[in-house]
């Protein structure tokens, strides 16, 4: 047995070998870490084949006294394994390089921080979106992408706002009354506390401060006001688009191509005349988000889709809108499934 082995591992044991203190005395292949076929090594020779002139255009555009960033292809690779595998968390792959097999070939035995590994998706956004279509068209040359069946689904993503600082334009414009109303009467204090601080102190005397509650009615009015007139030019805009659509398909040519696969997004409800209706509501924080049901609870939200190949699973198309509805978003990704395909 041997020297500070654990009971039971030496080789005439009974049982199977066993000695997590084993020194290598040659160290492994990391090609002997996986199997074969293992999606890791298929996107180490993908990633090998990507052109990521722009990245590198970027990095080297820097500052070359600061601190050398890490391998563009390597980020790339631990970024599209992590997103395979459902690891989007910067500090969650951060991890894996250390105790997952698959995410520490990729990475090379290197171990780049979260920051690091965000700051360059960040950085990188608009190239690295270019570079997933071209992954996207290397698997469906490998015949990763079956599209024998292909799965459409929508996920509620809960924007960085609460749903407790939306208002309806009915509150808006009974809200804004209200502060109207407190903001006079806050001008007619004022003036009376000014007329009794002159005759008191004297005019020559400080004592014209507005009260502070004043300062913060008239924001919040002015905020108010702000977001009745946004929700009432996009109901105005809303029903021009409704017009503007009903026209065209009156008047489609029916040999015509295809318009470019754009999601729907949330139209301001409205009436005939193109003027909000009293339920349409507004966030203050996040104006684009609205108001979604995700499970038995209403939350804050954006709605993105994603089609899936169910061979390899492999996104196809992905896309985030405002309109909370699933169904309604069904032929504009198929035909941007197709679009990225072609």
């Amino acid at each position: 047995m041997n020297v500070g082995a654990y009971p039971g591992s030496g080789r005439c044991s009974a049982r199977r070998l066993w000695e997590p203190d084993q020194v290598w005395l040659l160290p492994p292949s990391p090609r002997e870490w996986l199997a074969e076929d293992h999606l890791a090594y298929f996107l180490l020779d993908v990633v090998r084949e990507l052109d990521v002139s722009a990245i590198e255009r970027k990095v080297l555009g820097g500052d070359p006294r600061g601190e050398q960033p890490w391998n563009a292809r390597m980020m790339l690779a631990l970024l599209i394994y992590g997103y395979c595998t459902g690891v989007r968390s910067s500090r969650k792959i951060e991890r894996a390089t250390y105790e997952n097999v698959a995410f520490r070939v990729l990475a090379g035995n290197c171990h780049p921080d979260h920051s690091r590994i965000s700051a360059f998706r960040k950085a990188h956004l608009q190239a690295l979106q270019g570079l997933f279509l071209q992954i996207l068209r290397i698997c469906q040359k490998a015949g990763l992408v079956k599209l024998g069946h292909v799965s459409l689904d929508g996920t509620k993503i809960k924007a960085n706002a609460s749903k407790h600082k939306a208002m309806s334009h009915e509150r808006m414009v009974k809200r804004e009354a209200e502060l109207a109303a407190e903001i006079a009467g806050l001008l007619a204090q004022a003036e009376a506390t000014d007329t009794a601080e002159d005759a008191e102190v004297g005019k020559s005397k400080r004592g014209d401060e507005l009260p502070k509650e004043l300062k913060r009615r008239e924001a919040r009015l002015e905020k108010i006001r702000e977001a009745r007139k946004e929700v009432e030019a996009e109901a105005k805009a809303a029903r021009e688009h409704e017009l503007a659509e009903r026209a065209a398909v009156k008047n489609a040519d029916p040999a015509a191509p295809p318009s470019s696969p754009v999601l729907p997004t949330h139209q301001v409800a409205h009436d005939a005349s193109g003027s909000p209706k009293p339920k349409a509501q507004r966030n203050f924080t996040d104006p684009d988000s609205r108001i979604m049901k995700q499970g038995s609870d209403f939350q804050q939200a954006y709605n993105a889709q994603n089609v899936v190949d169910s061979a390899h699973q492999i996104i196809i198309a992905a896309e985030v809108t405002n309109q909370p509805p699933d169904v309604e978003h069904l032929p504009k990704m198929v035909d941007k499934a197709i679009e990225k395909l072609r």
